[in-house]
This record gives C-alpha cells, structure tokens and sequence, in this order.
C-alpha cells in the first residue's frame, strides 16, 4: 500500500535520470534532444523536444546520435516500474499530463504544417512551458520519500532550463514520426498507470484551482465521471431554487469562455445545489418535495421519478447554509447515492445507494452525524465524507463507510478561499472536487491512501 502522489514524479524522474548535463553541448553543429513535461493552468500536458538543426540529413552522424539519445530514454522505461512501487502517486497530475498531451499533439501538428516559417518565438514558448515546472518543485518535495531523488530532480531541471535558454536562438528540424511514436508511448504507460490505481481513503485536499467566476452565491457545476475520454461536457445551474435552465457547454473551456452549446428547460424547478449528472442523465430534487428526478440530456426527457421515503425537504434538514439543501445526490466509483436526513433517524444523516434506472433505494446506512451540523458531503469509494462547516475554516470532520458500516473523525482541513461554499462533489473520473465557492467555480485536488495492482492481483 502505497500513498497517492503524482505520477508526474514518476514519469520525470525516469525520463531525467537519463540525461548528464556535463555532456549536453549546445552546438548549433550537433544532433541533441532533451524530453520534458510539465503542465498549464488548464491541465493539458506538455512535452518538450530539441532536435538537429533543419540542414542536417536524417541519415548522417548527427541523425544517428538523436536516435541514440532516444534508445537511451526508452531504455529508461525499466525504472519507472522500479519507481511505481516506490513513489506515492496523485492522480490529478496524471489526468492534467493527459490534457496536456493532447495539446501537445495538436502544436506538433502546427508546427509540421509550418516548417518554413517557424520562428524563434516557439522556442521562448518551450522555455516558458519548461520554466512551469520550477513551481511544482516544492509539491513534489512534499510527496517524495527518496530525497536523492529529489535532489537530482531539482538539479536537472535547472540545467534542463539553461540548456532551452541556449538553444532559444536556434531553429531546428523535428523528427516529427519519431516524436509523434514518443508521446503516444508516453502516453500508453500513463494509461496503464492508471489502471493500476483502485479505490483508497482520503488523506488530503490540496487546491483550490479556479475555473471561472460566475453566477450567484449559490450554484452547481459538474462534468459526467461516466463520459468518455473524448467527451468533456460541462453542465451549469446557477442558484438554488425558482430555475429551471441547465446550461452546457462542450468543454471546459468553452465554459471558461461562455461559448454556450446547448440549454435544457427542465419540466420542474430543482431545490438546492445537489445535483449530479451521471451517466448522461441530470439527477436532482424537484422543488418542495422529496421526489428525485432523473433527466436525460440526450433524449430530453424524464426518465424516471421517485419519492425518497421519509427524507427531509424543503429546509427541514439541510446543509448549515440552508438553500433547500436537504437531499444530496452524488457519484461514485461505486455508483449513485443520496444522502439525506430522515425523523426516524433523529435528523442524523441517511445513507442510500440508489438504482441509476428505477431510482430505487438498494441499501440503506443510518448514521449518527446531524445533517445540519454537517457543511457539505461527498462520497469517494462508497464512503461518505462529511465537512463541519461552509465557511472559513471547514474541514473534513466525519467519515462513514458503508462498506464497514463503521466511522471516525478526521481532520482533513482545505482551503476555502471564497469563504463560502454551497456544493462540493467528487468526480471520481477526474479524481477532483467540483466546488462552488461564493459565484467561483473551483477544483480541489484530492489525494487518495491506494492499493497498488500487479499483474499477480486477482
């Protein structure tokens, strides 16, 4: 068992272990090339390479050196499996290198289309995306329990930077196949990486990271965590009562823009923020009622209708910043819930897994935490994790999982920048808390305690 950190250590460290600086000449006359990668604001991953100058043929000695150079970096490959059992992992790091890499494909391509007039300025682009790295310097630092490595990490990237600032002057060929097979290689252990990582318990929120500034005090934003890779939908609700428009815009930078894609007319307002989309279907609470309705973005249309039995509505038992925020509906890796409180219960907070289909409740869980004393709640792995506030100075406070049917107190504490929040939910595809923080749409980043698959796990 290992801690979440980010496969970024992983994936540098190998990738950087490589290369000796001392022997790094930057000569316009020599064949070279130094992989990175790092990542943007918006989480799309970035790899950078230098290649021999554009009037060096492909087959001579300089041509030759390259492709040595990159036997010797695929060779590396070996110690990242070494390191994968060693290293802690955050899963955010991996989805944000995913995007990243897609831009970098995309830029590649650009760059193929444009031999001829490609300037000096894209090498100032690769030295500003290689300085990005310089920040995450210190995160690092705090996941990593092999500090030679991060010693060698911190140096190489320095000299990694000296080296792009000499070549900034320089123009080159790329060897555009070779590259292209690297970062679909690249890309292939990162996957595979990823499937390894199973369900684990949280141990920490980092964050937050913020999207777009919009909309009311209150609202809920949120993307599918059973959408396909290539579709990256986000949906938006603003306010917690007397609405009925969902907007959707087809990526989340279309969202960042307000280039709008689509709006639903819901058939029934909605009651607080606690929606979620799942699926491709918006499940939420119709207005004054306990009724849960599951809306299906595709056909337009109700899909399914149901009253969940004895639960709290219409500010009985909310959330302490009220906004009708007594039923809370989320997802899983698990599956779908609501988490509610119930008079039978003594207000405490209920538990239930529900049928994505029918809607109906499949198992049931009665806690002993007050659904008014909680701030927020959200589900990871089928456990419920509970905030003690929405204000400045919340934290994970109580945890209960349904699993054990047992639960504990943390201290888990975030940052609430916006000093309020009035929705928090776990993407289980992005590994992120969505949040709405006072009109601010946010992401936290969440570290999760793993198991670690071999190939030997049955």
């Amino acid at each position: 068992m290992q801690a979440t950190s980010s496969l970024l250590n992983l994936l540098l460290l190998s990738l950087l272990a490589g290369l000796d600086p001392s022997k790094t000449q930057i000569s316009p006359k020599e064949g070279w090339q130094v992989y990175s990668s790092a990542q943007d604001p918006d989480g799309r991953c970035i790899c950078t390479v230098v290649a021999p100058e554009q009037n060096l043929c492909s087959r001579d000695a300089k041509s030759r050196q390259l492709r040595q150079l990159l036997e010797k970096v695929q060779n590396m490959s070996q110690s990242i499996e070494v390191l994968n059992l060693r290293t802690q992992r955050d899963f955010q790091y991996v989805l944000k290198m995913e995007t990243q890499m897609k831009g970098l494909k995309a830029k590649f391509r650009q760059i193929e289309d444009d031999r001829k007039t490609l300037m000096t300025k894209h090498f100032q682009e690769l030295k500003e995306k290689m300085d990005e790295l310089l920040p995450l310097i210190p995160v690092l630092e705090q996941y990593k329990t092999d500090a030679k490595l991060i010693t060698q990490f911190k140096e190489e990237i320095r000299n990694l930077s000296a080296v792009l600032t000499g070549i900034q002057e320089e123009i080159g060929a790329y060897d555009y196949e070779e590259l292209h097979q690297r970062v679909l290689s690249l890309e292939t252990r990162l996957r595979d990486c990823m499937k390894k990582l199973t369900c684990g318990k949280l141990m920490k929120i980092t964050g937050p990271i913020t999207v777009k500034t919009s909309g009311t005090r209150f609202g809920a934003w949120m993307t599918d965590p059973l959408a396909s890779e290539k579709n990256n939908r986000v949906w938006y609700m603003d306010s917690y009562t007397n609405n009925k428009i969902v907007r959707e815009y087809k990526s989340i930078a279309d969202f960042v823009s307000g280039a709008e894609s689509r709006t639903y007319n819901l058939p029934f307002k909605w009651a607080g923020t606690n929606h979620v989309v799942y699926n491709g279907s918006l499940y939420f609470n119709k207005y004054q009622s306990n009724i849960i309705i599951k809306y299906s973005f595709d056909m337009g249309r109700v899909l399914a209708q149901r009253s969940l039995e004895y639960a709290g509505f219409h500010n009985v038992y909310p959330y302490t910043w009220g906004g009708f925020s007594d039923i809370d509906l989320m997802a899983d890796e698990i599956g779908l819930w609501a988490v509610y409180a119930t008079n039978q219960n003594a207000g405490n907070i209920v538990i239930s897994q529900l049928n994505q289909d029918t809607l109906e409740v499949m198992k049931s869980w009665s806690t002993g935490y007050p659904k008014r004393s909680a701030g927020e709640s959200f589900m990871i792995c089928g456990t419920l994790y509970v905030t003690n506030s929405h204000l400045t100075g919340a934290k994970v406070y109580y945890s209960y999982s349904t699993k054990t049917s047992t639960y504990e107190y943390t201290d888990i504490p975030f940052h609430n920048q916006y000093f309020h929040i009035s929705m928090l939910d776990y993407n289980a595809r992005d590994r992120a808390l969505y949040a709405w923080n006072n009109g601010h749409q946010v992401l936290f980043n969440v570290t999760l305690f793993h198991i670690i698959k071999t190939e030997d796990d049955t």
